[in-house]
């Protein structure tokens, strides 16, 4: 059977697991102080913190920045202030350090679509008036003839690149059927059933059109309600007597 602890004190470890720390896996007795009690201590730690040793650390500590809990902390005017700051004087970034080889790629999606519109329209005419001069293509299969290639497609024309003679074989004859066809006909009370249904639906459909209409007029005439509220409420405003 298993006894409730006291849960101020920590989970003792057997001594003959050969740790020397200790393993506290239950809540921390501030976890059941009053909600009193939990107030006064959030104003001691605004009023007075509690100062705590320097922090000793055995590795290269890396600058992440801003943690989110505090970004998400300050006022909402310190981040407009802090975006205005961005833009117009950037922080200065120390260069970059990279362990691998780095690969032109371009320019960035990103950084094209923060160009203003003039800047892509230069761009293109630059293109169209003097194209960039690109480095010989270099293939590792053997190219076809031009010649062969079609106007309208990409590819050469399959009948080009074909050895054999081209052969133009007839047609087979079809074969003539061996029994007349013989439409049935129509029966009339099939055909009197479905002009009944042609019927309805028209009715419907009628039906269906003379609402719409209706609503139509219905919003036509709250629209002119509404502006002519609007209008009469704007003259109060400016004319009021």
């Amino acid at each position: 059977m298993f006894s409730q602890s006291d849960p101020s004190k920590p989970f003792p470890v057997p001594p003959d697991s050969g740790e020397d720390a200790e393993i506290d896996l239950l809540l921390p007795p501030s976890w059941n102080q009053p909600l009193w009690r939990h107030f006064l201590g959030e104003v001691r730690d605004r009023v007075a913190p509690e100062r705590l040793p320097p922090l000793e650390l055995t590795s290269r500590p890396t600058n992440v920045g801003m943690l989110i809990g505090d970004r998400v902390s300050l006022p909402w005017y310190r981040t407009v202030f802090t975006n205005l700051g961005d833009v117009i004087s950037p922080e200065t970034l120390p260069p970059l350090e990279l362990e691998s080889r780095p690969i032109d790629v371009g320019e960035l999606i990103a950084d094209q679509m923060s160009h203003p519109w003039w800047a892509s329209l230069l761009r293109n005419l630059a293109d169209q008036v003097a194209p960039e001069t690109l480095p010989p293509l270099e293939l590792t299969s053997k190219p076809m003839n031009p010649a062969y290639a079609s106007r309208s497609l990409l590819l050469p024309l399959w009948s080009s690149v074909i050895t054999t003679p081209k052969v133009f074989l007839p047609d087979k004859p079809k074969p003539k059927p061996e029994y007349d066809i013989t439409l049935p006909k129509p029966d009339p009370a099939k055909a009197k059933r479905e002009t009944q249904e042609i019927e309805y639906i028209r009715g419907v459909e009628a039906d269906l059109k003379r609402d719409l209409r209706w609503s139509v007029f219905r919003l036509r005439v709250w629209i002119c309600l509404a502006g002519v509220e609007a209008l009469i409420f704007l003259a109060s405003l400016f004319w009021w007597s």
